[in-house]
């Protein structure tokens, strides 16, 4: 297919950009104290080559307040020098490139504010996000802001970069000026509209004046913040008619970090927030362009979001973490190619709540570009990869990249192992694109792959042919664990695997046994299956079948009862930070009963008796009438296959990677997998 408008050149001022396709600033912490360093330019330098239109770098910090001491700076007029080189290297890409000039505002926690003094804020309002409350700005703290804006500003242009934005968006400190929610002032600055709107304005008009009318000037404005007695759509749209006149490009962004509304997750629709963008570009006059974002991680929706007249250009982040080369292969007609981003921000955003720089669930290469060699081998060898899941599959597509002669042995009917159960619950769908992208990988990069194919190595022709291989990597996958509680066949006994793949179907009354991310995910999945359907959902609004209030009961009813039990201390266990909030939501509003410290004795006559012990130390017995019960464990490391493997082939080098040697996730496997293919 071809991405016509996607690949169209467009002027933002004087700025002339290549296509389409923006890549927005990001949380990376790949700087030191502020400076450039050599893995930052490394990773945006690809991402370059990979053919963005616009790139813009930051979160950059330009004051002593808005910012962490690791976040890039221009802060002070040393880190100029090392910008200007960075800049050398990614104008010789082809992309144009803008910093976004950022301010957390009341977000940033006292303990991590550069000059150890508080968070600056427009109010003094508690903020749910650090739980804490910053004092109100006083008057001359605002007037120093505008003059570091304007100095960051000038920094930003001496620097060589194509564009500045400035950041209005996530409620950082510009939405908070803006919100009623944060803004309680009574001075110019607070009460009216257009008192609220003052400093975000004086702030563009200085930043304008700093850099002149002919340099690229963005505003990444947040569309609706996503918070109830907040600012909506229409209020922001409002005041991008405002700012029109100053801003160049409009980059449309979701709500506030505190928003109780997915944004980034894989709960988000593809093209979910495209009516944001739209409802700004409505509202402008001038006609200045607007980008729209969240979830726009597929050629073809940023087509269609174009098509629509919904946006002008399209703000791509997550997903040019995992392809770089992403605009590349959609210009070339190679969609099947990329390398999906999965909404999981198990890498991205969970690991910036622990200070710790950026990588990716499907892309292991990002931000360790400098640090996994990946070189073409002077000796290749015949490699025998058993095991067609994650770890398995990236170990076999490296190798072979590299110019090994790679066989890929998958026992079932299809690559992709455990994947095949993640995409089936709900908000995972995009594990499918995961599994679809390395079906068409593998066998471009040259691995003969064999489906159905299990290892009876007591069969001698099955070892004759090992024992052709140089190297055998055994990536089985863990080994699940048993259940071991009495029953007397009363209730129907389901593995995760039968209930994911419908092979069974659970009745009204469910207790789901475990803790972790497969017991909650698949929990939720069958209270969804039970509740109005999307197809219902639309059919009932359409033709105005039921009431609005008889629609939204539907919409929060689950006709399944569903108890998730486990003797840990707490239910949903295994997520990284921030990530584990939609799925829990969801839980409650299902009205999924969580029962943690909770001993399962034994299942009898249609009853599950258990001990079930409070946070004080209390136990007593339950008894929970059920129908089915899903077991839903962990799995357990196991050698079997290599070890046996070593002892009947023992002339061949035998590695294992992925779950059988230790289990994790799904990063872990393809970051493991990626690693042993560029080692072997």
């Amino acid at each position: 297919m071809k991405f016509e408008r996607l690949f169209q050149p467009i002027m933002i001022n004087h700025m002339q950009l290549r296509n389409r396709i923006m890549m927005p600033a990001m949380h990376h912490l790949y700087t030191e104290n502020g400076y450039c360093t050599p893995r930052f330019t490394e990773y945006y330098r690809r991402r370059g080559e990979g053919g963005a239109g616009l790139i813009v770098v930051g979160s950059c910090r330009f004051d002593e307040y808005g910012a962490k001491d690791n976040s890039m700076s221009l802060a002070e007029e040393d880190k100029v020098p090392g910008w200007q080189e960075f800049m050398k290297a990614m104008h010789e890409t082809g992309a144009k490139v803008g910093v976004q000039l950022y301010h957390a505002g009341r977000y940033m926690p006292a303990k991590d504010v550069p000059c150890g003094k508080p968070a600056l804020s427009p109010s003094a309002t508690y903020c749910p996000y650090t739980k804490e409350t910053a004092p109100e700005m006083r008057k001359e703290q605002i007037a120093h802001l505008l003059d570091k804006y304007a100095e960051g500003a000038d920094r930003a242009k001496r620097a060589g970069f194509d564009a500045v934005e400035i950041s209005m968006s996530s409620g950082y400190l510009l939405n908070q000026f803006l919100s009623p929610l944060t803004n309680l002032r009574t001075d110019e600055y607070g009460g009216s509209w257009e008192n609220r709107c003052r400093f975000p304005l004086e702030v563009i008009r200085r930043v304008r004046e700093a850099v002149g009318d002919d340099y690229p000037l963005i505003l990444r404005l947040g569309g609706n913040d996503l918070v109830p007695g907040s600012c909506t759509n229409k209020e922001n749209a409002e005041f991008a008619a405002l700012a029109e006149p100053y801003i160049d490009l409009f980059n449309v962004t979701g709500g506030w970090h505190e928003s109780r509304v997915p944004q980034i997750t894989g709960d988000v629709p593809a093209g979910g927030f495209t009516y944001l963008s739209e409802g700004i570009k409505d509202k402008l006059v001038q006609g200045t362009p607007v980008s729209v974002s969240n979830r726009m991680n597929d050629p073809l929706v940023a087509e269609n979001a174009l098509a629509m007249g919904q946006a002008d250009m399209v703000t791509m982040g997550r997903a040019l973490l995992a392809d770089p080369e992403l605009p590349n292969k959609a210009k070339e007609g190679r969609p099947e190619q990329i390398r999906p981003c999965m909404g999981c921000n198990q890498g991205c955003l969970a690991n910036t709540f622990f200070d710790r720089p950026i990588c990716c669930l499907t892309n292991a290469f990002c931000g360790r570009e400098l640090t996994i060699p990946f070189e073409k081998t002077e000796d290749p060898k015949a490699i025998c990869v058993i095991g067609g899941g994650p770890a398995g599959m990236e170990t076999a597509l490296r190798a072979a990249q590299r110019g090994h002669k790679v066989v890929l042995f998958e026992r079932k009917a299809r690559l992709g192992g455990m994947l095949n159960l993640a995409k089936r619950t709900s908000s995972h769908e995009d594990f499918e694109r995961l599994v679809s992208y390395y079906e068409t990988a593998l066998p471009l990069a040259g691995v003969k792959v064999q489906l159905n194919a299990k290892i009876d190595l007591e069969n001698a022709e099955t070892l004759s042919n090992l024992e052709f291989f140089d190297k055998i990597v055994v990536a089985v996958g863990g080994k699940p664990a048993e259940c071991t509680i009495p029953m007397d066949g009363s209730v129907d006994y389901m593995t995760l695997p039968e209930v994911l793949e419908e092979e069974k179907v659970p009745g009204k009354n469910v207790v789901v046994i475990g803790a972790s991310f497969a017991a909650t995910s698949t929990s939720e999945t069958l209270a969804r299956r039970s509740s109005i359907s999307p197809a219902q959902l639309y059919h009932l609004s359409a033709f105005h079948a039921e009431s609005p209030e008889k629609i939204q009961e539907l919409l929060n009813h689950s006709s399944r009862n569903i108890t998730i039990v486990d003797k840990l201390p707490k239910i949903g266990i295994g997520y990284e930070s921030g990530t584990a909030w939609p799925c829990m939501s969801e839980l409650a509003r299902l009205k999924v009963r969580k029962m943690p410290r909770t001993d399962v004795k034994k299942v009898e006559k249609g009853i599950l008796y258990a001990d079930s012990t409070d946070k004080e130390g209390n136990t007593k017995e339950v008894q929970i009438p059920l129908d089915t019960l899903v077991f839903a464990p962990g799995a357990h490391e196991h050698h079997e296959l290599a070890d046996l493997l070593r002892e009947k082939c023992p002339q061949v080098e035998v590695r294992e990677v992925g779950c059988c040697t230790k289990v994790g996730k799904a990063i872990d496997a393809i970051r493991e997998g990626c690693m042993l293919g560029c080692e072997l």
